[in-house]
């Protein structure tokens, strides 16, 4: 970085309007939400949803009551093309949701989005060109003039097109992309030529969506522009101000919030915030920020474990611990001044329903959002997974994959539910051992040796020396690493009835720096439950065979006695490596 005299970058230019209003507004309604998550927030996925996750996707959000979803961009490919077609012709939007179809300012673009909508009951038809001047100049080389013919001439044909879709109530959305950069005279001229063209009335408005699509300014200049362009555009009842800011300076929700009191009555953006760089909008968190204020939101966040649980499994992603309202850990107190307070505070809060919530620490009542008061204290019988994994972390440097959070937690759970005492930290870290760690019985491993092949170097051979139940057994196998060597070892001599499902490992941030610990994660094939078993040594690759080991055994000791299979062409067991380095 530059130390001084920095002259790559310059200060974002203010917007000249001394009498601004909003400083001095509040929000006093919900806006119109609506959901990107199937474009936006798919587009910048590394693996975008396949049919069956967006489908999952898009009946959450009709579940938490968004009315307007952006469900895609089917003119950019089959597969967003054939996901519209699917919801529409197996009448799977619920009559009071719209539809929104993404599409760019071309010709034959503007036709396939037609075709794809086709049969729906209404849908808006989103159009989108770039105006501001670095795009002008860089991507298209194109003048004001003809950036603003190719908004009016999409326009054009969207309005054309119309009649051919007449059992389909279409309504109209223009965005000039990059508004947040482009100047506000300019941005003001397009949108108003497109007014002019597409002719909207009072009861038809059109909806003009002002992307920040990079936030290049604070959120009091976004606001500025906002309150610039609704008191400056000649027909201002005829439209409703949409906005869409991303996060690329963190403060996506500080600019929506204030761009809604500039004027604005529309917001697009994703569950949680997801989206291409720092992501989009978070309407997970501008609408419970209403709700803190008293104003309903409009979509219903009553049971968010559930909504985040199925955000990660369809997107994949991970809401952070400390994410507002539905991080893991943001209900969670380690502090003893803070757990004091909240105990306090929850101790005389006024029972009567509808009272005014007033706990320390605490802006919203996690009981409204489907959370619980659990996680606030130290970790006892009650403790949630987040604060066990938490103190494993900080006190020991050992990083537990998040899922194996629940199980673990479940083991603490027990031990301070029997005992009805408070767990230190060291008694969680030998629960820790005991449970998972260095496992011997009835399998132990008491020798092996790893070898390369000279025929074939991308896989190895494993030999060792096992003890089962007493009985030593000399096992072989192959693989494209020891724990896939050793896996293929333990399947030929016939032992049987697992899948390996997860592998981990890092190096322990606590204490020796020599040290690593490996975890691995195993599903029975009988029963499909899952176990996990894990190890410490200077050796990683010594640490994750015998953390296979006390997975194993975790497993066989929980439901059977070990069996050797006489007929090893029966064998069940089909261990696959995950993760795993040759």
């Amino acid at each position: 970085m530059h130390k001084k005299n920095i002259t790559k970058y310059k200060p974002f230019p203010a917007v000249d309007l001394p009498d601004r209003q909003w400083p001095n507004r509040r929000i006093e309604r919900a806006p119109i939400w609506c959901s990107v998550d199937l474009r936006d927030g798919n587009q910048a996925l590394a693996i975008p949803m396949n049919i069956k996750e967006k489908l999952e996707m898009f009946q959450t959000l009709v579940d938490i009551g968004f009315k307007e979803i952006e469900v895609g961009f089917p003119s950019a490919s089959e597969t967003e093309f054939a996901f519209t077609r699917l919801l529409i012709e197996n009448d799977l939007i619920p009559p009071d949701v719209t539809i929104q179809v993404l599409v760019q300012a071309r010709e034959h673009l503007i036709h396939r989005t037609f075709e794809a909508i086709r049969g729906a009951r209404q849908a808006i038809v989103h159009l989108y060109n770039s105006t501001n001047p670095l795009q002008r100049r860089v991507t298209f080389g194109l003048s004001k003039a003809e950036i603003k013919e190719i908004a009016v001439k999409g326009t054009r044909l969207v309005k054309e097109l119309v009649p051919e879709v007449k059992d389909t109530l279409i309504r109209y959305q223009y965005s000039p992309e990059s508004f947040s950069d482009t100047e506000l005279e300019f941005s003001l001229e397009v949108c108003e030529a497109v007014m002019e063209e597409w002719q909207p009335t009072e009861e038809a408005p059109i909806i003009l969506n002002l992307p920040a699509t990079v936030e290049l300014s604070t959120p009091n200049v976004h606001a500025d522009q906002i309150e610039w362009f609704c008191r400056n555009m000649k027909e201002r009842s005829k439209a409703i101000i949409s906005l869409h800011t991303h996060n690329d300076r963190g403060s996506g929700v500080a600019a929506t919030e204030l761009g809604l009191m500039a004027g604005a009555g529309r917001v697009e953006g994703t569950l949680f915030g997801n989206g291409e760089r720092t992501g989009n909008l978070d309407i997970v968190t501008v609408a419970l920020n209403l709700y803190t204020q008293g104003i309903a939101p409009g979509l219903d966040l009553s049971d968010l474990n559930t909504l985040r649980e199925s955000y990660e499994r369809t997107t994949r992603m991970v809401v952070h611990e400390r994410h507002p309202y539905a991080g893991e850990l943001v209900f969670t107190a380690f502090s003893g001044s803070h757990q004091d307070a909240i105990k306090k505070g929850m101790d005389q809060m006024d029972p009567t329903p509808g009272a005014h919530w007033q706990v320390p620490y605490l802006p919203i009542d996690p009981d409204d959002i489907g959370r619980t008061y659990k996680a606030i204290i130290r970790i006892n019988s009650q403790s949630g997974k987040g604060g066990v994994a938490y103190i494993m972390e900080v006190e020991f440097g050992l990083e537990l994959p998040k899922k194996m959070h629940p199980e673990f937690s479940a083991v603490i759970n027990r031990i301070a539910d029997e005992g009805s005492k408070e767990l230190q930290p060291e008694e969680i870290k030998a629960a820790f051992y005991q449970e998972y760690i260095d496992l011997n019985k009835p399998l132990s491993l008491e020798s092996y040796k790893i070898s390369t092949r000279p025929d074939d170097h991308r896989h190895i051979t494993f030999t060792a020396d096992i003890i089962v139940e007493g009985k030593k057994i000399f096992i072989e196998g192959v693989g494209n690493g020891p724990i896939a060597a050793f896996v293929d070892a333990l399947d030929g001599a016939g032992l049987k009835g697992f899948h390996l499902t997860d592998f981990r490992q890092h190096a322990i941030t606590k204490g020796s720096a020599a040290e690593a610990i490996a975890y691995i994660e195993i599903q029975r094939e009988k029963d499909k439950q899952m176990f996990w078993g894990a190890s410490i040594d200077g050796n990683i690759e010594l640490a994750g065979l015998k953390a296979l080991v006390s997975a194993c055994n975790r497993a066989w000791v929980s439901e059977m006695p070990t069996r050797l299979a006489t007929d090893a062409a029966s064998s069940d067991l089909v261990l696959q490596e995950k993760g795993e380095q040759s």
